[in-house]
């Protein structure tokens, strides 16, 4: 089993800063984690602390059964691959495999099998006869993968590996990533794995589960697409997703049996399935609506309210267009097909058009704590 229990997890430097507070997280077995953040939020930290390579400073870390708080970093069967290659550059490619397995004394055919069974995964069998100065930024990533592979761990850490790559490769490696987690799982290998990146699109692409940090803290850990569509607060909600949910200051008023969104001057009809979750006594909010449910058209759904607003410019992206706007005195984006801009393309920065907000999609944040009010 290669599940692993953090439990009231802390790092204090000696200092006295506080990096990690109190972490608790469950990562089961076979998982594909996701540890994502701003630069700053420990993330990075938390993983070294799984590897052994920062003391813990407070709390139990558990690998399946066994506590390892206290266990140096090669008896933890995890297997960690940097942001670094870090490759044996007067080694072949085989040998940069072979080079950990031969160290620990393990027979030669064991360690050849090994090492052809790892290239046979990553697809770089014809690669084993090259030198590191002959490969490219994504084959030697793979070799970097590969020695991971090789060690047959329970545990594979990867810290922000992809960074050094170009957008295209980056998108090539994750496929292939996330395909090699599930072959090895089908395959009965342990294959738990636990991925720091600050991309959110890494994040969303490849995790089964994402742990969302900031400031030492987790924010919440759920699967993408709750992490989307319910996020637990503000910060997720800004950021989880690209371009980023449009949050903004705004108040609840009395309207009748209902309530109305106050954003600038605009007063809304909030929804009655959303007012009647609720509670009283929330009055200042911030209100957090998708740039997809911001639409430039006729109105197409119930909850759809039009709205005037200004153009600043758009963003042209092939099939969909982010139009930055303003709207009751705040700067919005909208996520616009590009068939369906109705004229937005003809217009001058500051002239006026009528948006329609999807309210029925909209969250509500408490204005102090920023907890989302509807979730």
């Amino acid at each position: 089993m290669a599940q692993l229990s953090l439990s009231k997890i802390e790092k204090v430097y000696p200092n006295g800063f506080k990096a990690v507070h109190g972490v608790d997280l469950e990562v089961r077995d076979g998982e594909f984690m996701v540890f994502v953040g701003p630069s700053g939020c420990a993330k990075s930290t938390l993983l070294r602390m799984i590897a052994g390579l920062e003391s813990i400073s407070g709390g139990e870390l558990r690998i399946g059964d066994r506590v390892v708080n206290d266990l140096p970093a090669k008896q933890r069967g995890i297997a960690m691959v940097f942001q670094n290659y870090a490759l044996y550059p007067h080694m072949t490619v085989y040998g940069n495999l072979a080079f950990g397995l031969k160290l620990a004394g393990m027979d030669k055919a064991e360690v050849d099998q090994r090492v052809r069974h790892a290239a046979k995964l990553l697809e770089m069998e014809h690669l084993l006869d090259r030198h590191p100065k002959q490969l490219s930024g994504g084959q030697a990533q793979r070799v970097a993968v590969g020695r991971a592979i090789v060690k047959q761990p329970e545990v594979f850490l990867f810290d922000e590996p992809l960074s050094n790559l170009d957008a295209k490769l980056r998108a090539n490696m994750r496929m292939r990533l996330t395909e090699l987690h599930r072959t090895l799982r089908d395959g009965g290998q342990p294959a738990t794995v636990i991925y720091v990146t600050h991309d959110q699109t890494e994040a969303m692409t490849m995790g089964e589960r994402i742990c969302v940090l900031k400031d030492g803290v987790i924010q919440q850990v759920d699967t993408p697409t709750a992490l989307y569509s319910r996020p637990a607060n503000a910060f997720v909600a800004s950021f989880i997703g690209s371009p980023e949910m449009n949050i903004h200051d705004a108040r609840l008023q009395a309207n009748g049996d209902g309530l109305d969104i106050v954003l600038g001057d605009l007063a809304l009809p909030l929804p009655a399935d959303k007012a009647q979750r609720l509670r009283d006594g929330h009055q200042a909010v911030r209100l957090g609506l998708r740039p997809e449910h911001i639409s430039a058209g006729a109105r197409t759904q119930a909850d759809s309210f039009e709205v005037p607003g200004l153009l600043r410019s758009l963003e042209h992206m092939g099939n969909e267009v982010f139009v930055h706007a303003e709207i009751g005195g705040q700067a919005v984006t909208a996520r616009v097909p590009a068939d369906e801009l109705h004229g937005l393309d003809r217009k001058a920065r500051g002239d006026f058009h009528a948006f329609h907000l999807q309210l029925g999609h909209c969250h509500l944040f408490d204005a102090v704590s920023g907890v989302n009010l509807l979730c």
